[in-house]
């Protein structure tokens, strides 16, 4: 679900301290969109608001998250929105974040 390789390398990039930092401004940008999808999601948005979701979760080792996103953008670059399945985006999201949270800790522990 997290590609710790991915978060290893950004973390050896850009430095363990400032990590948190940009973790925080991942949060802060996808928090946003993640609550419209919740709330209500605009079929006429939802190729960009994925695309968005795809490459933040990319960057930040989000990949079976940024996988769904992408799925869920061709869909919808196919005029297939309706066939997307925002549910199952929103919930690999929650559980992409849980790991990520629980066991950040452990793989990068000093």
């Amino acid at each position: 679900m997290i590609d710790w390789n991915r978060i290893a390398e950004l973390r050896e990039d850009i430095g363990p301290e400032d990590f948190e930092e940009v973790f925080e401004l991942f949060l802060d940008e996808v928090h946003g969109v993640i609550e419209k999808l919740r709330n209500c999601p605009d079929a006429s948005d939802l190729e960009s608001d994925l695309h968005f979701l795809k490459g933040s979760a990319m960057n930040l080792g989000f990949a079976n998250f940024s996988e769904k996103c992408y799925v869920g953008e061709r869909l919808a670059a196919d005029g297939r929105s309706d066939r997307i399945d925002i549910a199952a985006i929103l919930d690999c999201y929650d559980r992409s974040l849980a790991e990520f949270t629980q066991d950040l800790p452990k793989k990068f522990a000093a």
